[in-house]
């Protein structure tokens, strides 16, 4: 029946109990089985590349009707080296070692009980976001290599091209004899479908938000079934006293300007006041010269005349542009004491050359991921050796940072024995 024919709760229930059954077929294949439906999506990705960028076409066409900026209708633009860019991250989660069924820990007890933990799939994911095309290539292809089965509900001003992708992949998988509601697009752009499947927790082990803090908040809010989710990114880089001044300017303005409207784009600097007098000013020269707008505490703006006052909003702000909050600190102490308070723990980064400060500074702050001497910018999957990620999660249940496909999975125990009964 045509989705227009029925009503929304009908729609949403038929093919989340679609996707439940599909999710007890993936696991009892064997990896191979899914890996060969992943390289057939590959090829057709390639091969069919004019009629998903026909398809596109339609959402370029729609973009000024969803009052999109210039920036979002680039990333919402496929062309055929994107497309081929798409099919090579599939081609790399084809790669990784399948999850499924791997032995995480194992021991025989005294009695000869023989305990294994194994990795499992979740189950049925229910992803949904607001980003540019490839992100459906990537979440599809994740989720069945890790054996779920997932539901894909994309921002309506990509409708047409990710149902292009979503129709590939089905392709691939009826091609190559899996069920192809393993994965399924959903048609339907009202947004009380969203509601619906959040409430279908018979069906839907699992909801990933991607996207605006809004949005992720409404399924946060709504949601009956385990998120995996982080709302905002405001991320930080401490240049600590010990600091190298050529690595901290290039830390900053890579952390800020590589791509500012990432949640792991640094979004304040904290300066130790040992070393601001030194290195602020080049720090400051070189953002500037980006075209990065700097406000500041007072003795920021002392040291960088460009500077602007900043507000405390401005420092619980993820501004996802080229704009930087900045704040000197008096030690690591007060540096770790302004995370606390107004990070969202998502990402920091400390650049020094003291040890202990390092050791200080990644034992105390509580984020998904922080770092020495390096860019904010690599809190990604595939520059962990994850391969493509389905999201970011500042959560510590039960999933935290990129979730790549182990993360796409649990555990059961299995328990292989010899007649023992318990006495």
């Amino acid at each position: 029946m045509a989705t227009t024919e029925m009503a929304i709760d009908t729609y949403c229930h038929e093919m989340a109990e679609a996707a439940k059954e599909a999710s007890r077929v993936l696991p009892t294949l064997p990896g191979e089985a899914r890996n060969r439906a992943l390289s057939h999506f590959s090829r057709l990705l390639r091969e069919e590349a004019p009629s998903v960028m026909e398809a596109n076409q339609k959402d370029l066409e729609a973009a000024p009707s969803f009052g999109l900026t210039g920036a979002q209708v680039d990333r919402l633009r496929l062309t055929p080296q994107r497309l081929g860019s798409m099919a090579d991250a599939v081609d790399e989660i084809i790669m990784l070692a399948d999850p499924v069924g791997r032995v995480i820990d194992s021991s025989v007890r005294p009695n000869g009980l023989n305990v294994m933990k194994v990795r499992v799939p979740l189950g049925v994911v229910f992803f949904i976001y607001e980003s540019r095309p490839n992100v459906t290539a990537d979440a599809a292809a994740l989720c069945l290599k890790s054996g779920n089965a997932v539901i894909l509900r994309g921002g309506k001003e990509a409708r047409h091209s990710n149902i292009a992708v979503a129709g590939l992949i089905q392709k691939a998988l009826a091609a190559e004899g899996l069920p192809n509601s393993a994965v399924q697009m959903v048609g339907i752009t009202d947004r009380e479908a969203v509601g619906e499947f959040l409430r279908l927790n018979d069906f839907i082990d699992v909801a990933i938000p991607r996207g605006g803090a809004a949005l992720i908040r409404r399924v946060a809010d709504e949601a009956t079934m385990p998120v995996i989710k982080h709302f905002q990114g405001i991320c930080h880089v401490y240049v600590d006293a010990s600091a190298d001044k050529d690595k901290a300017v290039e830390i900053v303005e890579n952390s800020k300007c590589h791509r500012p409207g990432v949640c792991n784009a640094a979004e304040t600097l904290l300066v130790h006041e040992h070393a601001a007098g030194n290195l602020l000013p080049a720090i400051g020269e070189r953002l500037l010269a980006r075209g990065v707008e700097l406000r500041g505490c007072p003795r920021t703006c002392e040291l960088i005349a460009a500077a602007t006052p900043a507000t405390e909003e401005d420092f619980d702000t993820e501004y996802l542009e080229l704009i930087l909050s900045v704040r000197v600190v008096p030690d690591i102490q007060a540096a770790m004491d302004h995370i606390a308070k107004h990070g969202s723990g998502h990402t920091e980064t400390i650049v020094t050359e003291k040890l202990a400060a390092a050791q200080q500074f990644t034992t105390a702050v509580d984020s998904s991921a922080v770092f020495v001497n390096a860019s904010t910018r690599f809190n990604d999957g595939g520059q962990f050796g994850l391969g493509a990620e389905i999201g970011i999660s500042t959560d510590k249940f039960h999933a935290r940072g990129p979730c790549g496909l182990n993360e796409l999975t649990s555990y059961k125990y299995v328990a292989f024995g010899n007649g023992q009964i318990r006495t």
